[in-house]
C-alpha cells in the first residue's frame, strides 16, 4: 500500500486528487494539508511514503516545505504540483530534492501512474515540460564542469542517461537497451555515482546542463 499525504492551499484541488487516488486499491490517502508547515506536522503525524506538493501556498511554501523535509532521515519521496507559470521553483523543488513533479491538470491516469512510479523509485517527469524548464534556467549558463564530468560515463552510461532525460522508467529503459532491469539499475547506479548526484532527477537536470537531452548535444565519450 502506497501512503499519500495531498498537500495544496485549494481544497478542491486536494478534493479532487483524493477522489482519484483512492479508487486504486495500492493508493491510501493518509493526510492532507494547505501550506508547508501543516504539512510538515502533517508528515510527523501519517507517515507517508509519498507526498503531493503544491509549490506556491500562503505561509511556508512548497519549495521551503521540501528543502526542510529533505533534511530529515528517512523523509518520503515528494512529487510537485505546478502550473507552467513556476519554472525556476519547479528546478529548485528537484534540486533540493523532489522525485519530479506533476502539473495540476494531469489526467487521472498519469496521477496514478506517478505516484505508482515515484514510490518505486522513479523519477516523474515530462520530458517536453523538462526541456522549457531548464532551457530558461540554464539560458547564458555554461557548465563547464558539468560537461567535463560527462567524459567519466562510458558510451553506454551516456545512452542511459540520455532515456532518464526523456523521463523512461527503469522497465523502459530495460525494454529500450534490450536489458534486464537488474541491468538498468546498475547502470543508473554507477552514473549517480560518477556523477556524485543524489537521485534521478538530478541526473536529468544534469543531462539537460550538459546538452545531451536539449539542443547542443555533445559528443558522447569513446570509453
Amino acid at each position: 500500500m502506497i501512503k499519500v499525504l495531498i498537500v495544496d492551499d485549494q481544497a478542491l484541488v486536494r478534493d479532487g486528487f483524493r477522489m482519484i487516488l483512492e479508487l486504486d486499491d495500492e493508493i491510501e490517502v493518509v493526510g492532507e494539508a494547505e501550506d508547508g508547515e501543516s504539512a510538515l506536522a502533517a508528515i510527523e503525524r501519517t507517515a507517508p511514503d509519498l507526498v503531493l506538493m503544491d509549490i506556491r501556498m500562503p505561509g511556508m511554501d512548497g519549495l521551503e516545505a521540501t528543502r526542510r523535509l529533505m533534511r530529515r532521515k528517512g523523509a518520503p519521496r515528494v512529487l510537485v504540483l505546478t502550473t507552467y507559470d513556476a519554472d525556476a521553483n519547479v528546478v529548485e523543488a528537484m534540486r533540493a530534492g523532489a522525485s519530479g513533479f506533476l502539473l495540476k491538470d494531469v489526467r487521472k491516469g498519469q496521477l496514478v501512474r506517478a505516484v505508482h512510479q515515484a514510490a518505486a523509485g522513479d523519477s516523474v517527469i515530462d520530458p517536453a515540460i523538462t526541456a522549457r524548464l531548464i532551457n530558461r534556467l540554464m539560458a547564458g549558463h555554461e557548465r563547464p564542469e558539468a560537461e567535463a564530468a560527462l567524459a567519466l560515463l562510458s558510451s553506454r552510461e551516456v545512452d542511459v542517461l540520455k532515456l532518464m532525460a526523456k523521463g523512461l522508467t527503469n522497465a523502459e529503459l530495460a525494454h529500450s537497451l534490450s536489458v534486464s532491469e537488474s541491468t538498468v539499475k546498475t547502470h543508473v547506479a554507477r552514473i549517480l555515482s560518477k556523477l556524485e548526484l543524489r537521485d534521478r532527477v538530478q541526473a536529468v537536470i544534469f543531462a539537460y546542463e550538459v546538452g545531451l537531452a536539449g539542443s547542443r548535444p555533445l559528443q558522447p565519450p569513446t570509453s
